[in-house]
């Protein structure tokens, strides 16, 4: 018996340290990165990222955060679904993700803000009526929500995109062209709209307000992450809502924040443009997308979406009831 209990001892003593050793031998279990893709524009995800709150927020969940800016391919990686969330994009745009079966789940929506965008003309334009355009050289950004307006505007006039001769330009092109008076007329969208009335002092002819167009903003991700994750996508909600207010609340603090960020757009410039966008964030509800319908047709109409939509016809993240 002496001899046979040191030994039962000592196996058990190995089984237990083999044991042991493989817990402290096994990997960690990694932690998931979630993958944000946003723009220079996207103020509230780009305030966001500057203070780190919601990095804090997804770290204590477990998560970590990668940060991608896009100044451009944007729609070809939402359309690829190439990373998890992401941030907001016009109205507009956000059409051509469905026209493209995007693998996309709205989550967010910006409420409307139809004076952020416009038609401006130097201040000493002949041109003082949308009616006056006709046979202008117009530059707007093709398949944008200034491109919407455009054409709303237009069609308001009684006029079509054929009584002009409009210049696709993409933003830094068109203020180029204005600037260098190569074309009569630019639509454009703050902050070049703000620059333009702060720094050129131009007219604006028409802008989105009286219904001509609301200029909604939505926020997007992918399908497959909103179906695992949602409860990351109610703290991103929470985290946008919490910030537009923030933006609304303070500012002034908003607009030195936000200028540098922006390209070193001076403070009261980014001021006067945030001042016409609304910040405040929303579910998307499917009865509530008559505007994004009538863009769809619009488009349709036009040749800019090759494909008859139903903009209700989409996959819709809600945080449920608390």
């Amino acid at each position: 018996m002496r001899v046979a209990y040191p030994f039962r001892l000592s196996r058990t003593l190995l089984v237990c340290l083999i044991a042991l050793l493989g817990v402290l031998c096994a990997p960690a279990q990694a932690r998931e990165t979630i993958s944000i893709g946003y723009q220079r524009s996207s103020t509230l995800f780009i305030i966001l990222k500057r203070t780190g709150e919601l990095d804090k927020k997804l770290n204590a969940m477990g998560y970590d955060v990668s940060w991608n800016e896009f100044s451009n391919n944007l729609l070809d990686s939402m359309n690829a679904g190439a990373v998890d969330l992401n941030a907001d994009v016009a109205d507009a745009f956000a059409l051509f993700t469905q026209a493209a079966n995007a693998p996309l789940t709205y989550y967010a929506e910006e409420t409307s803000a139809p004076s952020a965008q416009a038609i401006i003309v130097a201040p000493g334009s002949p041109i003082h009526t949308v009616s006056d355009l006709r046979g202008k050289r117009v530059a707007v950004s093709k398949g944008s929500g200034c491109n919407f307006l455009l054409l709303a505007a237009l069609g308001k006039a009684g006029l079509t995109i054929n009584d002009i001769q409009v210049r696709y330009l993409e933003a830094p092109d068109a203020l180029a062209a204005f600037r260098g008076g190569n074309v009569d007329a630019w639509v454009i969208w703050d902050p070049f709209l703000a620059t333009e009335e702060r720094d050129g002092h131009v007219r604006v002819v028409a802008d989105g307000s009286g219904g001509l167009a609301q200029y909604n903003r939505f926020y997007t991700a992918t399908t497959a992450f909103a179906d695992k994750h949602p409860e990351v996508l109610s703290v991103v909600f929470d985290a946008l809502n919490a910030t537009g207010k923030w933006v609304k609340a303070h500012p002034d603090e908003a607009a030195r924040t936000l200028g540098p960020l922006w390209g070193n757009i001076p403070a009261p410039t980014v001021e006067l443009a945030n001042s016409r966008r609304s910040y405040d964030i929303v579910p998307v509800r499917r009865e509530q997308l008559g505007e994004q319908q009538r863009i769809a047709d619009t488009y349709r109409a036009a040749g800019l979406i090759p494909v008859t939509l139903k903009a209700n016809d989409i996959r819709i993240w809600t945080a449920p009831a608390r």
